[in-house]
């Protein structure tokens, strides 16, 4: 969770996966509970079991186990081609806009820097492209083709 549960009764959508949190978490799951009832929120809960949370659910995804990543690539997929993400606040508060180092690479299922007869990983190029201030470069028009977001 990357949030305190109180905040939780502000949000227009709530999303649970992977948890039980009216089980596990009764106290703070009145918080969801509240912007359900209170802010006409929808309740989204992902996960294998049918649960107490995903009773009282708007939308149930009852998603294989192991499945976590490739449900979640495809939410954020969808989001991104029908144009239903905050732009100013990807572009503002996260990493997308960030500039990778020229020397960064993944190809064949591997990033670059990897010692095949050491069997590990020399990390150095793995960082960001940074301005004579020290300041890590950005593009925020998103199409730098060593942009985050690409």
């Amino acid at each position: 969770m990357t949030n305190h549960w109180v905040d939780i009764k502000n949000a227009n959508v709530v999303m649970v996966m992977g948890g039980n949190a009216a089980e596990a978490h009764p106290v703070g799951f009145r918080w969801a509970m509240e912007a359900k009832n209170n802010n006409d929120a929808t309740l989204i809960v992902v996960d294998p079991r049918f649960t107490r949370t995903a009773s009282v659910a708007d939308i149930y995804a009852p998603i294989r186990s192991g499945t976590d990543i490739t449900f979640l690539s495809g939410v954020l997929r969808y989001l991104i081609e029908n144009n239903k993400i905050n732009a100013e606040y990807v572009k503002h508060y996260t990493n997308a806009s960030l500039l990778v180092r020229d020397d960064f690479a993944f190809e064949d299922g591997l990033f670059s820097g990897y010692d095949a007869e050491k069997r590990q990983y020399d990390k150095s190029s793995w960082n960001y492209q940074f301005d004579e201030n020290g300041y890590a470069k950005r593009d925020e028009t998103l199409t730098h083709p060593r942009c985050v977001w690409n």
